[in-house]
């Protein structure tokens, strides 16, 4: 087949035919049945994730490579901030971002085992799970009903002496108060991390300037699993301003090795053999010195490929995100006395991830949620509800440690009750939104 071409046609050649399958079998529009299955998320995709992802497989450099450093540039420019380290998921990328805090590079701001970090427990449970397997403390304090995030008047009763940051989600794409949050870490000398995992694309207008969330506090992070804004199947990123952060992040990522030159290429900063770090004897080559405790978390280039792809179409998909949520919010008009419908934080403009509903008294989460799936369309609860009620706390909840409560959970305690959510992924069309809409009120009204 390939006898009489050169290699860049007969590559040429294969892309095409993987460009005419997936037209074919991958992006064919199934007209919409009532009863039909409605995911609360999915991928969006077409060609050109596929050619990318073939294109990097015939290269056949499985690690991060040139596809990778095409979207740490594109994703750096598209949040107008200075660093990005792609990563294999938003898990590691929490991890990356928190471990970052604990670096001895960072001196009397280190976080040591034993200090404090606000949170809520209304989330996801690897925003949290970094500070307690590295032996600091989470605190817990609640959030409010209808935005679903951090109640910012019990930020000081949080506050102790041990206090060294503050990493919180913005949930489902409804940021979080920035502009509260910014001014009690200034005030305090505390890191702020926004778990951006949710929320890309979202924004927020603080000191007179629109901002990308994820890009306020001093470290952003972002998930690409495929129920999220974008995909790449698995990754992440981790991205900041803080040029200290970013090295170290970058160590963390790269087996916590002290040396920057990429893989796979040598003595890119000249300075390979002739000095000396820690005790080692001089000229020690530098690929094989380590300056912090890390890992491998770097995503591979055939995950960036896809990456690369998803990124151009990404504007679009906030856009349906936003449009998708208007119309099913303006469709559940007049269920008030049924559901407690989200709204959006002042000041915020959210890239929505999901439409968050809160059955009122009367109406029983148990009767409602079923009846919904019955329909074909898809729930999910906030993430963990109240983390603190789950086995994984089994044992510091028995021994009364390792964590801290500032005042009571009650709304928390309501979510993990009453909550739930569908999506409003941009695949979505007005047609599915409107048969959703119609499912909740009959749920409703059950």
């Amino acid at each position: 087949m390939f006898e009489n071409m050169t290699e860049q046609q007969a590559r040429e050649q294969i892309l095409g035919i993987v460009d005419n399958y997936c037209r074919k079998y991958h992006n064919q529009e199934k007209t919409f049945k009532k009863g039909d299955r409605i995911p609360y998320a999915s991928r969006v995709y077409d060609s050109k994730e596929m050619v990318n992802l073939v294109d990097s497989a015939l290269e056949f450099w499985l690690t991060a490579g040139r596809y990778a450093d095409e979207f740490e540039k594109k994703f750096s420019e598209y949040l107008g901030i200075r660093f990005c380290s792609l990563v294999n998921s938003g898990s590691s990328a929490n991890l990356l971002a928190f471990m970052a805090l604990t670096s001895p590079l960072l001196k009397e701001r280190q976080v040591r085992p034993g200090d404090e970090v606000i949170t809520v427990a209304a989330g996801f449970p690897t925003t949290v799970a970094p500070m307690i397997q590295y032996g600091a403390v989470p605190v817990f304090v609640d959030v409010t009903v209808p935005q679903y995030n951090i109640d910012v008047t019990r930020l000081e009763e949080a506050l102790s002496s041990r206090t060294k940051a503050v990493m919180l989600a913005h949930t489902l794409g409804n940021p979080f108060d920035l502009k509260a949050l910014s001014d009690f870490c200034k005030k305090h000398d505390l890191w702020l991390i926004e778990d951006n995992c949710d929320a890309l694309g979202s924004e927020y207008m603080i000191d007179g300037e629109k901002k990308l969330t994820g890009t306020i506090g001093d470290i952003g992070t972002s998930s690409f699993y495929p129920p999220h804004h974008m995909t790449m199947g698995e990754g992440g990123a981790v991205y900041t301003n803080n040029p200290l952060l970013h090295k170290i992040v970058r160590s963390l990522r790269d087996w916590g090795r002290d040396c920057r030159c990429p893989s796979g290429r040598d003595n890119v900063c000249g300075h390979r053999f002739d000095r000396q770090y820690g005790e080692l004897p001089l000229g020690y080559d530098h690929k094989y010195v380590y300056s912090h405790f890390g890992y491998n978390l770097k995503a591979t280039d055939m995950q960036a490929a896809v990456g690369c792809a998803q990124l151009e179409k990404f504007p679009g998909f906030v856009e349906k995100r936003r449009h998708n949520y208007a119309r099913l919010r303006k469709a559940l008009e007049g269920m008030e006395e049924k559901f407690v419908l989200p709204e959006a934080c002042p000041d915020s403009d959210p890239s929505w991830f999901g439409f968050l509903l809160t059955c009122k008294e009367g109406v029983d989460r148990n009767k409602v949620v079923p009846y919904i799936e019955s329909k074909g369309v898809q729930t999910r609860m906030l993430f963990a509800g109240n983390l603190t009620k789950h086995p994984c706390f089994d044992q510091m909840r028995a021994e009364g440690r390792g964590y801290r409560i500032a005042g009571s959970l009650e709304n928390t305690d309501r979510i993990m009750r009453d909550t739930f959510w569908v999506g409003l992924y941009p695949g979505m069309t007005d047609e599915k939104i409107d048969y959703m809409a119609k499912v909740i009120r009959e749920a409703g009204n059950l």
